[in-house]
């Protein structure tokens, strides 16, 4: 397709980025911390931590793997919420030429034992608060060094010990654990900074993620994403940002979890680049909480998405929030809803904005221009270096304002799914294309609509879910002789799951069945709905049809 978007790409974008300016994120972290050295780098419940500080603690953690034999292309898994701690951990592992293997820490140990099984991690970081989940699965993986923190480690003094005391006797957040041999995050910089770390070349083809994601078959994989092609993303990023964003000036709100492609990408790296301030927020969900914590901070940036953004608006204390500063706001990870962009407008005076990408990309492929002045509905130009070609369902590409599957070729198209060649060649085809399965349309003025989604992906507050993890878990009921599940829409989340249901027990309730969800799934990923059928709709090769159940009246009990 021809990039038609160029001719709207605002003033000083490039129509393309030299993805060899930027060898490794090694090479963009260090680079920040001599620019921007005595710079606030991240802030976390109070904490500041400047660039020279996390360059010494991440050389710290880099350090530790080595003595502990962690040689370049070991994978190392981290589980906790956006602390201070994160960034440390992860600029650590890149810099021994490890491999990132980010894992939610609301995963139960069935999620847990699947992810660390699949990526083959030797070791993990995990929150104290999450090491009871760990403990449960760990000796059926490779983990052979588990490394633990608390909320108040980093934060130290009076401060630290008063958190962590609230957390585990007051508050009793922490479950008892016991991981023989695991060591403190302290105990790790500590043996690093003694042992000392010795740099390792890290290039453009080495892995720096495993970033899981799934698909319509519902199986969980690891995105292969290089240093070359998240560094392509920053450079991307960087070139629509320029125009706006200023050197040491941003203060950037972090909500969404780093485990998160969009916040990773997007918050943690492309604001590093600028000498950005970034607040990370640990619990979103306490909307109240992360009001006064914006109202300490007069911030620049805030990215999330729609679900979030809606409670904030909700909020009573977010309309007194100081806007002056803020110069960007991005959705991302899900829709954005029209009236919510209307409302955010009207309290905030500034336009929000949409991106869109997925795991495999990065995620970054199209946003809005900064200087948008209304909401438009699309989800932005195809960002530098990148192209779109629209395709019918014979793979042939259509025309301009026509509908079809969004593919994308680029640098920032991941090298494949990790031991998973067959899925791999289903979803790159040999031109190099990246499949999204996604639907949507170019317009005359090249910008990206989105029309609907993966057909079978639910899109819960931004994080996928997929039907056939779903199914799995529900056939693991010995009650269900057949299930499926689909995505429903929901005012608050976007979406939910709704479970379709065939009983070989006719006593079986939907209150045990969901009961029996919350042992086995992270809780957005539970079904809000049970439907009973006497039979599921089936193609003529015997696969469910999701598609026929979204598009039929729900017919049984409920």
């Amino acid at each position: 397709m021809e990039k038609i978007w160029l001719k709207n790409y605002p003033p000083g974008v490039p129509a393309e980025i030299d993805p060899q300016s930027l060898t490794s994120l090694v090479e963009l972290l260090e680079s920040a911390c001599r620019r921007f050295s005595a710079q606030t780098a991240f802030i976390s419940m109070g904490r500041e931590m400047r660039y020279d500080e996390l360059d010494a603690r991440s050389r710290e953690f880099a350090g530790w793997l080595q003595q502990q034999g962690f040689t370049p292309g070991t994978r190392v898994a981290l589980m906790m919420p956006n602390l201070l701690q994160y960034p440390v951990a992860l600029f650590g592992i890149l810099r021994a030429g490890c491999v990132v293997v980010s894992c939610n820490p609301l995963y139960t140990p069935r999620e847990l034992e699947y992810q660390l099984q699949d990526s083959g991690a030797e070791a993990i970081v995990v929150l104290e608060n999450f090491a009871h989940t760990l403990e449960q699965i760990i000796s059926a993986t490779r983990i052979r060094r588990v490394v633990v923190t608390s909320l108040g480690e980093m934060l130290g003094g009076l401060k630290g010990r008063l958190i962590n005391l609230a957390v585990r006797h007051l508050k009793r957040m922490v479950p008892a654990w016991s991981l023989p041999g695991a060591v403190r995050l302290g105990e790790a910089l500590e043996i690093g900074s003694r042992h000392g770390f010795e740099p390792v070349p890290v290039n453009r083809e080495d892995i720096a993620f495993l970033q899981y994601t799934g698909g319509t078959t519902g199986i969980c994989k690891g995105a292969i994403l290089t240093h070359g092609n998240v560094c392509a993303n920053v450079l991307q990023a960087g070139a629509w940002l320029r125009s706006t964003v200023r050197d040491r000036e941003e203060l950037v709100v972090t909500a969404l979890p780093l485990y998160h492609v969009f916040a990773l990408t997007v918050n943690c790296l492309s604001f590093m680049a600028f000498g950005a301030r970034n607040l990370l927020i640990v619990n979103p969900r306490d909307i109240g909480g992360f009001v006064k914590e914006l109202a300490k901070y007069p911030f620049t940036v805030i990215t999330g998405v729609n679900t979030l953004f809606n409670a904030l608006l909700n909020h009573p204390g977010f309309a007194r929030l100081d806007f002056s500063r803020v110069r960007v706001c991005i959705g991302g990870g899900m829709a954005v809803q029209a009236d919510m962009a209307t409302r955010w407008k009207a309290v905030t005076g500034i336009t929000m904005l949409q991106a869109y990408g997925l795991t495999e990309a990065s995620p970054g492929v199209a946003t809005d221009p900064l200087d948008l002045s209304e909401f438009n509905g699309a989800v932005g130009l195809p960002v530098s270096s990148t192209e779109i070609s629209i395709r019918n369902d014979q793979g042939q590409e259509l025309a301009i304002g026509e509908i079809g599957e969004i593919c994308v070729r680029g640098p920032q198209v991941m090298r494949g799914y990790w031991q998973r060649p067959e899925e791999t060649v289903l979803a790159i085809d040999p031109d190099g294309f990246l499949l999204t399965g996604d639907i949507g349309y170019v317009d005359a003025d090249g910008f990206l609509f989105l029309i609907d989604r993966k057909k079978d992906t639910i899109m819960v507050s931004g994080f996928n879910v997929y039907p056939g993890e779903i199914e799995t878990v529900l056939l693991l009921h010995p009650g269900i002789r057949e299930a499926a599940a689909i995505g429903i829409a929901d005012e608050k989340s976007g979406e939910v799951v709704k479970a379709f249901v065939v009983r070989r027990d006719p006593q079986l309730s939907a209150d045990e069945i969901i009961h029996h969800c919350r042992a086995h799934l992270t809780a957005y990923k539970v079904p809000k709905q049970v439907e009973f059928r006497d039979e599921l709709p089936h193609t003529n090769l015997g696969k469910v049809m999701r598609r026929a159940l979204r598009d039929t009246p729900a017919a049984g009990p409920t």
